[in-house]
């Protein structure tokens, strides 16, 4: 018998084998799909049904390809009342470079990277919170996706997210437009333990707007919100609350300060965020807040709030966490201030416009044996017509609360305090104070130091207590007999000592001690 050649032999191999590997190809490829539907629907092990409209394989590329995905609660197939969970609809989900050998040994899809597109997902939550916990995160989203999916890179795109209250369907947190890039994920059990249940290299996030609930009630939106690893940048930033004045006021059962804060661009750079050793840390190079408008509005028809006031030094000293801010810059701002006795008579208002702020080394005491003093500079004008500077300084380990605050107020008509003054203490005032100095080094208990003023034309007009609108002009008359009107262009000095009122704010010492030298120096 004549012997093959040996070409012959090695091509009979060779298709032998390309036969035997079309055939295993396709053996596992009617296998895997197969199989794919098997893992996502009747040995998915997670709380939620899935399905979808058409599902592509390709073993060449290892890609897998969802189109039409809806996700939903099992408990809700059988509960329509009750649609407490994940609700989601999905147009296409891509899984790359997908492992084979997850699918044939572990019924789970393990790959390199998932691209979900354009998903619209609702979460339905029991309580009116955003996040109880961490392990509201853990348990509900990461923990039940992993078992049917592990991959090292999500990507998402034109995605809309929402979290509703059950109750009364009241939006808790919405989210549109997000793309999302998240890269050299990891998850562990010790891992799936921590307050974020998963590692990563790096994310880059942005949306189009934003729109959150606060466990304090207060309305968060923003637009155009951007972050990466390092940096964060927001625009049209807004707090405000959910309840008018007169809502909040009736709610209270002790006086408490109602916020309102805008801004036009908010950005933080360097930053470094996370857990270590189960405690949260923020340091950041710099945060900017830009074209900013806050109120503070404050009604006194409630009960005072007669607990201590904490001093800045000690509220940043007993943060529980670790933060460090070497620079906060806030800029071209408005800050108010109202005060209000009754609604009838209105609220007194304070305002500083054209606010500049710089602050540097805030920080926390976390951990912290010895820090730079905080120096915080302001320059603005006050009441919209006199320009006035502030340095402040103190440091955040000082346990006796040490402060010093320094700065100058010029060319200021007291009449422009009028809308202040008249419903606060039913009395307005005319004259031009020149020049305002003062220096005061204080802590926690008391505090002293130099005040100086210059001024012309003073006088005092007083209300009659039964009719706040009609000049009681006797008491009027009275008051201006005391009163030295003029300092004939000389800067009188005087020094200041004052104890502290534990149950008012550092801003209520700072307004004594100037209204103390102002009495010195007048009367």
């Amino acid at each position: 018998m004549k012997k093959k050649p040996l070409y012959l032999k090695i091509a009979i191999v060779a298709i032998s084998v390309l036969i035997l590997a079309f055939l295993v190809n396709f053996g596992l490829n009617i296998w895997i799909n197969t199989q794919l539907p098997k893992i996502i629907s009747e040995k998915n092990e997670t709380p939620y049904h899935i399905t979808y409209d058409q599902l592509e394989v390709s073993l060449l590329s290892r890609t897998i390809k969802a189109t039409g995905i809806t996700v939903v609660p099992k408990s809700s197939l059988n509960d329509t009342v009750n649609k407490a969970g994940i609700y989601s609809k999905i147009e296409s989900i891509e899984i790359t470079d997908f492992s084979i050998s997850g699918i044939l040994f572990n019924d789970k899809i393990k790959a390199y990277a998932i691209t979900v597109n354009q998903p619209e997902v609702v979460l339905y939550k029991r309580e009116k919170k955003a996040i109880n916990n961490y392990k509201s995160i853990r348990n509900q989203v990461v923990e039940p996706f992993q078992k049917l999916i592990v991959v090292s890179n999500v990507n998402l795109n034109r995605g809309d997210f929402k979290i509703i209250y059950v109750k009364d369907n009241t939006p808790v947190l919405s989210v549109k437009n997000v793309m999302v890039q998240l890269d050299g994920i990891l998850i562990s059990d010790e891992i799936l333990e921590q307050k974020i249940p998963f590692s990563y290299e790096s994310y880059a996030f942005d949306c189009d707007s934003l729109f959150f609930l606060t466990n304090q009630q207060y309305y968060i939106r923003a637009s155009n919100v951007k972050t990466t690893n390092t940096g964060l940048a927001m625009k049209n930033f807004s707090m405000v609350s959910e309840f008018n004045r007169q809502q909040f006021v009736r709610q209270l059962a002790k006086e408490k300060d109602l916020f309102t804060l805008k801004a036009d661009d908010i950005s933080v750079a360097n930053m470094d965020w996370g857990f270590k050793d189960d405690r949260f840390f923020f340091n950041t190079s710099n945060i900017t807040l830009d074209k900013v408008y806050a109120n503070i509005y404050r009604s006194k028809i409630p009960e005072d709030d007669l607990s201590k006031k904490k001093l800045y030094n000690k509220l940043l000293r007993d943060l529980p966490f670790s933060l460090k801010v070497d620079t906060l810059m806030v800029k071209n701002a408005l800050l108010e201030y109202e005060e209000e006795k009754t609604f009838e008579k209105g609220a007194g208002l304070l305002t500083f416009n054209n606010f500049n702020l710089t602050a540097r080394n805030l920080g926390s005491g976390f951990g912290q044996q010895k820090m730079p003093d905080v120096k915080i500079k302001v320059d603005c004008k006050f009441m919209n017509t006199s320009p006035m500077k502030v340095d402040w300084s103190f440091n955040i380990l000082d346990k006796s609360d040490g402060f010093n605050i320094k700065g100058s107020i010029l060319n200021f008509d007291t009449d422009q305090i009028s809308v202040f003054s008249k419903p606060y203490i039913n009395a307005t005032t005319k004259g031009i104070l020149d020049k305002v100095y003062f220096n005061f080094t204080g802590n926690d208990v008391n505090a002293k130091g130099d005040f100086a003023l210059e001024y012309h034309d003073f006088k005092v007009k007083l209300y009659k207590k039964k009719k706040p609108e009609k000049e009681s002009k006797i008491k009027s008359a009275i008051g201006n007999l005391f009163i030295k009107n003029d300092s004939n262009g000389e800067l009188k000095e005087t020094e200041v000592e004052l104890k502290r009122i534990q149950e008012k704010s550092f801003y209520n010492f700072l307004w004594r001690c100037i209204a103390e030298g102002l009495v010195k120096i007048l009367l």
